[in-house]
């Protein structure tokens, strides 16, 4: 008799945040590539980091601790939905046993974060399901930067990603 396949768990990563942060960037949980360099977005595919800095006309800084820093400086925190989940693969489509982070906390720890914003659909499904907005954020969703997302180009996604830059610090 088989025994079930039981997806790997998978646990996210702790946010990039200081009390300078008004923006929080949310994902959903990082992909396998990203879990083993234990960077976010640490996938050379995925458009998160080229977004970034294009946004802020700067070229793209290998060093990951040197776009932690490029982050803040800029006042925007980054964290994932999810605190941990299962799930086969890096799709968020393959997301089962979800388990949220602790929004309520956050939010106590870090009272200036205003804005939120998701980077794909799926971030903010689970977000609403589990955290519900609150009267005192404003929320936006911006396209995935990842390379699954083909609908749009990466100019397509710089230009929705510039919704950012009225809120950050320039």
């Amino acid at each position: 008799m088989n025994d079930p396949i039981i997806p790997p768990l998978k646990t996210a990563f702790p946010p990039i945040v200081d009390q300078n942060c008004k923006v929080l960037l949310l994902g959903t949980m990082p992909g396998d590539r990203s879990l083993s360099l234990q960077q976010y977005y640490g996938h050379a595919g995925n458009h998160f980091w080229k977004l970034i800095y294009t946004l802020f006309q700067q070229p793209v800084e290998a060093d990951y601790e040197a776009r932690k820093r490029f982050l803040l400086n800029h006042g925007i925190a980054l964290w994932d939905v999810l605190e941990s989940c299962t799930c086969e693969g890096s799709l968020d489509s393959n997301i089962k046993n979800e388990v949220v982070n602790d929004f309520a906390a956050f939010y106590q720890q870090y009272p200036a974060i205003t804005e939120i914003f998701f980077d794909s659909r799926k971030a903010e499904q689970f977000y609403l399901k589990h955290v519900k907005k609150s009267e005192d954020k404003n929320y936006h969703l911006l396209p995935s930067p990842s390379r699954a997302n083909a609908s749009k180009t990466f100019e397509q996604k710089l230009e929705l990603w510039k919704e950012l830059l009225p809120y950050v610090k320039l």
